[in-house]
């Protein structure tokens, strides 16, 4: 019957004061998270945090959003645990989001998981979650390439009026969804 959507929030908790005085400690920003998550899904969390830090550092050095900001980014999806690393893309964007103040397209569902060096690892349930995108109204499926052969067996009736995106890396996003990089 196919799965639904999993929506992934983030905003800023708190900023911390930015402290010019010698000897003060570097950045103090840091990632709080809560919804339904089990340790593989914390771990996504952490993960996507580090690369979204260490990708703007690469790509845009004088974006220092995460220094000073305190993020909190949730899962709201009821009482059913979340485990899947394959939210791994998804968090990362929504954190780009929230460092660029862009909101991102809402017609674009991703699934991913996602490496440090930002490679995006394939995942299961493929035609579940195309499934689920099309009830949430999604035109844009993002999915790993190495999934592909999992989408082309996909009934056409299931990806109809939904393009299929397949992703390697995961710079090759941002663009997908309306963010910049």
């Amino acid at each position: 019957m196919g799965g639904s959507a999993l929506y992934i929030e983030s905003v800023v908790e708190a900023t911390l004061p930015v402290s010019s005085e010698p000897g003060e400690p570097g950045p103090r920003g840091r990632l709080h998270t809560t919804g339904q998550l089990g340790d593989v899904m914390k771990e996504s969390a952490t993960l996507a945090y580090t690369y979204v830090r260490a990708l703007l550092n690469r790509k845009q050095p004088e974006n220092r959003f995460f220094d000073n900001n305190i993020i909190h980014l949730h899962v709201p999806e009821g009482a059913t645990p979340k485990d899947g690393p394959s939210a791994g893309v998804t968090m990362t964007t929504a954190l780009l989001s929230l460092a660029q103040g862009k909101q991102v397209r809402d017609d674009v569902a991703m699934t991913g998981e996602l490496t440090l060096t930002g490679r995006v690892l394939k995942i299961g349930g493929l035609k579940e979650k195309t499934i689920a995108a099309r009830r949430a109204g999604v035109k844009r499926i993002l999915f790993p390439k190495a999934n592909m052969a999992d989408w082309e067996e996909l009934p056409e009736h299931v990806k109809v009026g939904i393009e299929g995106c397949p992703i390697e890396w995961y710079e090759e996003i941002p663009p997908l969804v309306g963010l910049t990089i």
